[in-house]
């Protein structure tokens, strides 16, 4: 089993949270990953649309799943997220992480969401410690 593969079963088995909140893992291959998040009622915040903690969730399953793609367990040091336009009930956040760089220690990761139409929704930037454990 490559790396790609063990990375999805570890962390489709075991993310809970993820499970949770409805995210779908679309794609996978090495330093890259596209997740999707439709957005239902229970995603939203008080004034009726989706909420912030959503958006991060769809972007950090695609960060996590790109950053343990070659086999390592690999774990957030930092991240940032910029929120760039509001969605709401029936939208769907389409999530793509992709490897800017990658060292023996660490990876940095961007990560932008589209809605299911094309928009620009959100832009985030993930950095990892890579451990020697492999996943």
């Amino acid at each position: 089993m490559d790396g790609v593969e063990r990375a999805v079963r570890r962390i489709t088995s075991n993310d809970r949270f993820a499970r949770m909140v409805g995210t779908e893992i679309e794609e996978v291959s090495p330093g890259y990953a596209r997740v999707r998040l439709k957005i239902e009622d229970k995603h939203l915040n008080s004034v009726d649309i989706t909420h912030g903690a959503a958006v991060f969730t769809v972007v950090d399953m695609a960060f996590a799943l790109a950053s343990n793609s070659h086999g390592q367990v690999s774990l957030a040091l930092n991240m940032s997220i910029n929120f760039l336009k509001a969605t709401g009930h029936g939208n769907v956040l389409i999530a793509e992480a992709k490897e800017d760089k990658l060292t023996n220690r660490t990876g940095l990761y961007r990560i932008t969401v589209h809605d299911e139409t094309g928009e620009l929704v959100s832009v985030a930037e993930g950095l990892v410690y890579r451990k020697k454990e492999q996943i």
